[in-house]
C-alpha cells in the first residue's frame, strides 16, 4: 500500500471537519468548534490516527493566504485610510496593554523576562482567520464595524512582523550578544522591507495585478480565469514572504487589496470561494491538532487564567480604547469581541519563544490551550454582542440610527443601551399588511424606494450602517439584525405580512430566511433573488413562490428587443 499522508491529512481532517460541523450546527453553535474538536480527535494527544501535523500547517497556510485575499478584495485603499485613525492607535495601545498584562501574568509564574514578554505578546494577538470567519458568518465583512475590526487586525499582524523579526535580536541581547545597535538596525530594515512591499502593492501592484485578471478575462477560458485568481493570491503572498518578509496572510491581503478596485473583483471573489473555505476549515482542524487536552487538569488555574486574560484582557483594552477614540458602543463592543482571542501569529511566536530558549514548552502550552479554548469561546461572545444589538428602529425616528435592544413591553428604541450586553426578547413591529424586505443593497434599495413611493408600508432587514441608513431615508422601519436569525426574523410579524423579498445574494442564508417564513406564514407571498438554476431549485424548494435569476431576466429583455415584436416574448428554459 503506498503512503499517502497528504491525502489521509485531508481526508481525514476534512471528513471529521464535516461530521462536527454538523453536530455544531444542530446545537446551534458555530461550525468553527466542531473544526476545532476534529484537530483534536486527529491531533497527537488523543489516540487513534494521527495525522501529519507539518502537512496539516502548510495547509492552514493556503487557507491562511485564500482567506486574506478575500479580505482584501471586500477592502479598498480608501477603507483602509478611513479605519486608519482609529485602528492604527487603538491597535498599538491594545497590544501594549495586554502585552504588559500577560507580563505581569508570567512574573507570577516566576518566569523570567524575556519569557514573560514572549508570553504577553502572544496572548495580545488576535487571529485574523478566527475574525473573518466569524464576521462572515453574520455578513458583518462589508459592514463599517467589519472593516474597523480587519483594519484593527491587519495593525495588529504588521506589528507581529516586526516583532518577529526582532525576537531572535532581543534574544541575543537578552544573553549579551547583541547591542541596542543591532536592535535599531533591525527595526529599521523591518520597518523599510515592509513599506517597500506596501508601496509596490500601491503604486505597481495596482496596475499590474488587475492586468493581468483583465487579460485572463478576455481569453474567455473560466479555468484560465480561475487559475489567474488562485496565481495572484498565492503567488503574491509567497514574494512577500520570501522577499520582504512579510507574512503570508498580510501579502494576500494586499494583493486582494489592490484586486478591489477593478470591476472583475466580483468574479474574482466567486472564483477563491470554494478552495478558501475547504482550505480554511483544515486551518482550524491543524489549530486543533496543537492541543494538548493533558494541561487542562495538570495546570487548570494557570489555563483558567491565561484564558481570562486572552478574553477579558484583550475585550476589555480593545473596548476601551475604541471608547476613548469616539466610537460608538456597538463598534466598541465589535472590535471587543474581534479582539478576544489568539491565532495563527500567537502559534508562530510561541514556537520561536521556544526555539531561542525564551519560553519554556509550558509556556506554549499555556498559550495553545488559551487560544483553542478563546477560539471555542469566540462564536458565543459574537452571537451576544449581535443579540445585543437587535432593535426595530421606527420610520418617525428622528435621530440617528444607535442600535440597541427593544424589551417586549416598550416601544422600538426605547430603553436598553447600545452598550449594553444584556439579551431580551426582539420587539415585534406593529405593522400589517407590510412588505419585508431582507438586505437593502442594490437590489434591496430599488425595491424599497418604489415601494415607499407606491404607498407600500415596508419593514427592512439591515446590518450595514450606509444601507440602514439608506432605508431610514426612504421611509422603511428597520431591524438591525441578521433575519436568519429565527429570533430576529420574529419581529417582523410575517403572520400579518403581505410579502417577503429576499434579495441578499447569498443563497445559503436566503434558503434558512425562506424556510423559517414558510414556517411563520403558510399563505405569505416569498420572492427571492439567485444567481444560478441549482439556487433557483434550492430556494424553490424552500418555499419561494418565485425566484428571480438576473442573467435569465437580462436574456429575456434581450429577446423581447432583438424580435421586436408585439407577440408575447419568447419563454427562456427554467423558472423565472
Amino acid at each position: 500500500m503506498h503512503q499517502t499522508p497528504l491525502i489521509s491529512t485531508i481526508a481525514a481532517g476534512l471528513v471529521l471537519a464535516f461530521g462536527f460541523g454538523i453536530a455544531a450546527h444542530r446545537l446551534r453553535i458555530s461550525p468553527l468548534v466542531g473544526y476545532l474538536l476534529a484537530g483534536i480527535v486527529v491531533g497527537p494527544f488523543t489516540p487513534g490516527f494521527v495525522a501529519d501535523q507539518e502537512l496539516a500547517s502548510q495547509l492552514a497556510e493556503i487557507g491562511v493566504i485564500l482567506l486574506l485575499f478575500a479580505v482584501g478584495l471586500h477592502f479598498s485603499l480608501a477603507d483602509l485610510i478611513s479605519v486608519r485613525a482609529v485602528a492604527l492607535p487603538g491597535a498599538i495601545a491594545q497590544l501594549s496593554l495586554t502585552t504588559l498584562l500577560g507580563m505581569a501574568l508570567g512574573w507570577s509564574f516566576a518566569w523570567s523576562l524575556g519569557a514573560c514578554f514572549v508570553f504577553g505578546l502572544a496572548l495580545a494577538c488576535g487571529s485574523t482567520v478566527v475574525l473573518t470567519k466569524s464576521l462572515q458568518e453574520r455578513r458583518l465583512l462589508d459592514t463599517d464595524r467589519g472593516r474597523m475590526a480587519v483594519g484593527w487586525l491587519i495593525v495588529q499582524d504588521l506589528a507581529m512582523v516586526i516583532a518577529l523579526v526582532l525576537l531572535p535580536t532581543l534574544g541575543g541581547a537578552g544573553d549579551g550578544n547583541a547591542s541596542w545597535e543591532d536592535i535599531a538596525t533591525a527595526v529599521g530594515v523591518t520597518i523599510a522591507k515592509v513599506a517597500a512591499f506596501i508601496a509596490l502593492m500601491l503604486i505597481a501592484g495596482r496596475r499590474l495585478v488587475p492586468m493581468i485578471l483583465h487579460y485572463s478575462a478576455h481569453t474567455g477560458s473560466r479555468e484560465l480565469f480561475r487559475l489567474a485568481v488562485y496565481a495572484i493570491a498565492i503567488g503574491v503572498a509567497y514574494g512577500a514572504a520570501t522577499l520582504f518578509g512579510v507574512s503570508f496572510a498580510v501579502g494576500a491581503f494586499f494583493a486582494g487589496m489592490v484586486l478591489a478596485e477593478s470591476p472583475l473583483s466580483q468574479r474574482a471573489t466567486e472564483e477563491a470561494l470554494p478552495l478558501r473555505d475547504a482550505f480554511a476549515v483544515l486551518f482550524f482542524v491543524s489549530v486543533g491538532m496543537l492541543f494538548n487536552p493533558y494541561v487542562l487538569w495538570e495546570r487548570p488555574w494557570a489555563v483558567l487564567a491565561t484564558l481570562a486574560l486572552i478574553v477579558g484582557g484583550n475585550g476589555a483594552a480593545a473596548f476601551a480604547t475604541a471608547r476613548l477614540l469616539g466610537q460608538p458602543g456597538p463598534t466598541a463592543w465589535t472590535i471587543a469581541a474581534s479582539i478576544a482571542q489568539i491565532g495563527e501569529f500567537s502559534f508562530i511566536l510561541a514556537g520561536l519563544g521556544v526555539g531561542l530558549g525564551l519560553l519554556s514548552p509550558e509556556g506554549r502550552d499555556l498559550i495553545l490551550a488559551g487560544a483553542i479554548l478563546s477560539i471555542l469561546a469566540n462564536p458565543f461572545l459574537f452571537a451576544a454582542v449581535e443579540r445585543g444589538r437587535v432593535q426595530i428602529v421606527p420610520r418617525s425616528a428622528p435621530e440617528p440610527i444607535q442600535p440597541t435592544v427593544s424589551a417586549p413591553e416598550t416601544q422600538a428604541g426605547a430603553g436598553g443601551t447600545a452598550d449594553g450586553a444584556a439579551s431580551v426578547p426582539v420587539a415585534v413591529t406593529a405593522l400589517e399588511d407590510h412588505d419585508v424586505i431582507v438586505g437593502y443593497g442594490r437590489v434591496g434599495s430599488l425595491l424599497g424606494h418604489s415601494l415607499v413611493a407606491a404607498g407600500r408600508p415596508i419593514l427592512v432587514f439591515e446590518e450595514g450602517e450606509a444601507a440602514i441608513a439608506a432605508a431610514r431615508r426612504d421611509g422603511a422601519e428597520v431591524v438591525v439584525g441578521n433575519a436568519a436569525d429565527p429570533e430576529v426574523l420574529a419581529a417582523a410579524n410575517l403572520a400579518a405580512a403581505r410579502r417577503l423579498l429576499v434579495t441578499i445574494p447569498q443563497a445559503f442564508e436566503a434558503g434558512q430566511v425562506v424556510q423559517q417564513a414558510r414556517r411563520a406564514n403558510p399563505a405569505l407571498e416569498i420572492v427571492a433573488r439567485a444567481h444560478s438554476d441549482a439556487e433557483v431549485q434550492y430556494l424553490t424548494q424552500l418555499g419561494a413562490d418565485l425566484t428571480v435569476m438576473g442573467e435569465r431576466e437580462i436574456a429575456q429583455r434581450m429577446i423581447e428587443r432583438a424580435l421586436r415584436s408585439n407577440e408575447a416574448p419568447v419563454p427562456i428554459r427554467g423558472a423565472a
